[in-house]
């Protein structure tokens, strides 16, 4: 696990020097503080006869062979370069395999089978790896650069080509250090981070600065950039199999995928916050392992936000070594560190949380696992049930004739978590809406309507004419033909899941020099879940049901039936409270840095609003206030 950075030029004027290469190294040292290694080569001409420059720059969290595996590495004949970011998990079959056909490792490291397989195999070697990654190649055979991202977007990876260089980076913050890059904002992504709480593939926060999606590979070659899908699983198709025989393939696949995981080196232990997914990872390390396995969870003094509880159940269940934090979460010390980390802006409030259990874990181990992806690839969120729901009803009853549906708009707002009044309003707002908007609606933090009341005319002006829905609309029709609860899951599979999800974790974990494994996103569990029946996964009210049904022995029948809580924090309590000084210096200041994108009159109400106890609007005064603070730090 680390962190990488470098760049292509042909431009020699736009060169990249050992000083600027160790800056944007240096930029994401957090990634990895145990090595540090720099790379550039001017020695190469592209098909022109152009002089071709390279620089490639590595920092290293050891976790596999710690003495050797040293980056940027190199094949035999030292044609190929490479950095790597993440872990290949089917490295030993494929070094077996390599070793088998005639290459010489000098490592016995994880990455470089990708070295070897790619030499053999070009770009198709990035379907044949199981694991998490982000990579960047110079081949001077071919004299072209290649970059890549694992299928599921677990590990970043940006990049921008302008005046003939390609430059790219673990973080944003490597572009920043490069120069000339990282210079004008670009609106809509502003209007996608107001919709979604994140930036969406392949956008940045700065205009012509790019995520290279997941599942994709780019190749720069003669100073020419191609981007393509190598990942092509097909969402819209169901497999036909019985009940027993899904069980029994998916306790193979996420047992190995498990097995997989605890490939390490150093001291690994287990994410443990007592919900259905952790508790069922835990499980299966436990069970794979002949000593205790450390797990840790986290715990708040606000009883609706503690989960420790059932953490504590499980672990004495299964015997873990059990290690419990408790943190007084303060959005006023963390959101800077935040900020600064997370490189653009960021909404997801449970950054807060991931940050601190990050934090703690990693005094204790190297590696996490972690059970990320459950309620997406199982059909867990109670949103699937609301849409469900929904859709049953407008086909009974036209929308004015459901009783109560005005009334419940009406009903006094709840910053309660749980409550069900805030449940029903959600509800009701999206219930005469189209399937795809309707799922929108329960999804943005900005609906439609209030993100135009909140503009400037100025700053809508700037705006395209592209709807930030398409991101979000591309990928419901990969599912099309599937249940509404199938296409509601893929769509999360395919957005929510690499642009919130891993993002959130992969910046918390890596800002605290912690590796963390999911084993729910194996991509072969991930085609699985896709490919399975919805009866298999989802029946009335409940979700998840073919875990219970391969697992439910491994962990007490109560995780299975209590209620879901999340991984949140008091955010709605922080804006009446600790927070309520930082939004008046900031937000409502007369030197608020929002000022020409936002009507001061529109976001004042907002804060009147929450602050009075009328509305809930404390995860739209966070985007707000990240996106204040972020404009403070960066621009």
């Amino acid at each position: 696990m680390c962190g990488i950075t470098g760049a292509v030029w042909l431009d020699h004027g736009h060169a990249i020097d050992s000083s600027t290469l160790r800056r944007m190294t240096d930029a994401i040292a957090h990634r990895g503080p145990d090595d540090s290694q720099i790379w550039i080569n001017n020695d190469h001409h592209d098909a022109h006869g152009r002089q071709v420059g390279v620089a490639l720059g590595f920092r290293r969290l050891s976790i596999i062979d710690l003495e050797g595996a040293r980056q940027p590495m190199t094949n035999e004949d030292g044609k190929v370069h490479m950095v790597f970011n993440g872990e290949i998990y089917n490295y030993q079959t494929l070094r077996r395999r390599l070793e088998g056909t005639g290459h010489t490792f000098a490592t016995h490291g994880d990455g470089e089978s990708i070295l070897h397989l790619y030499e053999d195999e070009g770009t198709d070697c990035f379907s044949q790896l199981n694991g998490m990654f982000a990579i960047a190649i110079w081949d001077a055979n071919r004299n072209r650069t290649v970059l890549a991202r694992d299928r599921i977007g677990q590990k970043p990876l940006y990049y921008a080509v302008k005046n003939n260089r390609l430059v790219f980076g673990s973080e944003l913050k490597c572009l920043v250090e490069a120069g000339n890059v990282c210079n004008e904002i670009d609106p809509a992504a502003i209007d996608e981070f107001l919709t979604y709480q994140y930036i969406p593939p392949p956008g940045t926060i700065w205009k012509g600065v790019h995520k290279l999606a997941p599942g994709h590979f780019a190749v720069y070659e003669n100073g020419q950039l191609r981007v393509e899908r190598y990942w092509n699983y097909d969402p819209s198709r169901e497999v036909p199999i019985s009940h027993g025989e899904a069980c029994e393939r998916l306790k193979e696949l996420l047992t190995d995928s498990v097995r997989l995981r605890m490939q390490s080196d150093v001291p690994l232990g287990s994410f443990l916050s007592g919900g259905i997914d952790s508790s069922l990872i835990t499980a299966i390390a436990q069970s794979l392992s002949d000593q205790p396995v450390q797990t840790f969870s986290i715990g708040f003094p606000i009883a609706d936000f503690d989960e420790t509880a059932y953490a504590a159940q499980v672990a004495k269940h299964l015997g873990t070594k059990h290690e419990r934090f408790e943190v007084r979460p303060s959005g006023v010390d963390i959101i800077d560190k935040l900020v600064w980390h997370y490189d653009e802006p960021f909404g997801d409030s449970s950054a807060v949380p991931t940050w601190y259990l990050s934090e703690l874990t990693r005094r204790q181990v190297t590696v996490a696992l972690s059970g990320d992806g459950g309620d997406e690839l199982f059909a867990g969120y109670e949103r699937y049930r609301a849409l469900w729901l929904s859709s049953k009803l407008q086909k009974w009853f036209p929308v004015h004739r459901i009783p109560g549906i005005g009334m419940i708009q009406k009903l006094p707002d709840s910053s309660k978590r749980r409550s069900v009044i805030r449940r029903a309003k959600r509800f009701s707002e999206a219930f005469g809406q189209s399937t795809v908007r309707r799922y929108l609606n329960w999804l943005q933090i900005f609906p439609e309507s209030l993100r135009g009341n909140l503009y400037t005319n100025d700053f809508l002006a700037q705006l395209p004419g592209d709807d930030p829905i398409d991101f979000l609309d591309s990928a419901w029709h990969r599912s099309a033909g599937r249940d509404i609860v199938t296409r509601a899951s893929t769509t999360d599979v395919l957005t929510y899941l690499p642009c919130d999800l891993c993002t959130k974790v992969d910046i918390a974990s890596m800002g605290n020099s912690l590796e963390v494994r999911q084993p729910l996103l194996d991509y072969r569990v991930v085609e699985f879940a896709a490919s399975l029946p919805v009866k298999y996964k989802f029946r009335g009210r409940r979700g998840k049901l073919i875990l219970q049904d391969t697992f439910g022995t491994m962990i007490p029948k109560s995780i299975f039936t209590r209620s879901k809580m999340g991984f949140g924090i008091p955010i709605a309590h922080w804006f009446r409270d600790e927070l309520k000084p930082m939004v008046h210096e900031t937000l409502l200041a007369d030197d608020a840095r929002i000022a020409p994108l936002m009507r001061r009159e529109t976001v004042a109400e907002l804060v009147r609003a929450h602050e009075q106890n009328e509305h809930n609007h404390g995860y739209r005064l966070w985007n707000l206030l990240i996106l204040e603070k972020w404009l403070r730090r960066w621009t």
